[in-house]
């Protein structure tokens, strides 16, 4: 029997999760069990989106979120939160694939202070650039990303291939620097502009009208309001507050 290809969304699932065990200090985050495993129908087809949450030191939130409707549609959204008191970007990478075809494919590490720290700016222009044969532009409301943002629409096979690659370089000098951070105090003024930064982040990113309108075709507007208002893209609490749990 001809085995099924693997999505590039199930293979960089897979290829992320091992890179978060080795956290400081990671656990798993409350979250209720119809939101970790939601199975309902879209248009037809069955739907079933998969919600995984944890926080380490450094980080409030991790959330990983695959979806798969029929074998007509395949999603992948991970963003990594860090706490404002740590001078640290937002990990963010996101493929949409309509029919085993990836249209979208973006990763980047997203300032949630005025501009990225000096030395991952660096780092991440010295990256090796590969040569995609479609490049995307980045949305009217993507001005919440880096200068180095990776946004492609990459062909089967080796352009898939590529852009695992390019997660994985992203999400490790993210995790490099997250290990040699450290806090600055909540009142720090440098802990208050990246908790701004990260409310204008959410904001911004809740204005992605695609993500809404799948959403509301397959449930309702409360529900997906709901759901990017408290779960996608919650906003941070003030630096030195914590959420209970």
């Amino acid at each position: 029997m001809e085995s099924v290809p693997i999505s590039l969304v199930d293979r960089i699932a897979e290829a992320l999760r091992p890179q978060w065990s080795a956290l400081p200090e990671l656990a798993k985050l409350p979250l209720s069990a119809e939101m970790q495993e939601i199975r309902w129908e879209l248009e037809g087809d069955a739907m079933e989106i998969r919600n995984e949450l944890l926080r380490c030191r450094g980080l409030r939130k991790i959330h990983l979120e695959t979806a798969h409707v029929g074998r007509n549609l395949d999603i992948l959204h991970c963003v990594m939160f860090p706490d404002p008191c740590f001078d640290l970007p937002l990990f963010g990478a996101d493929i949409v694939a309509s029919r085993g075809v990836v249209s979208a494919a973006i990763v980047d590490l997203s300032p949630s202070g005025e501009r990225l720290p000096a030395a991952l700016a660096q780092a991440l222009a010295a990256l090796p650039k590969h040569p995609y044969s479609q490049p995307r532009e980045v949305p009217g409301w993507g001005a919440i990303f880096s200068p180095q943002v990776l946004f492609v629409r990459p062909s089967p096979g080796q352009e898939e291939d590529w852009f695992l690659e390019d997660v994985l370089s992203f999400l490790k000098l993210f995790i490099a620097a997250l290990a040699a951070c450290q806090p600055d105090p909540p009142e720090h003024p440098a802990s208050q502009r990246r908790y701004e930064g990260q409310l204008h982040y959410c904001q911004q990113q809740r204005c992605n009208d695609k993500t809404r309108r799948v959403l509301e075709v397959a449930f309702d507007q409360q529900w997906a309001d709901n759901y990017i208002n408290n779960l996608l893209f919650d906003d941070p609490l003030p630096p030195g507050s914590s959420r209970a749990s």
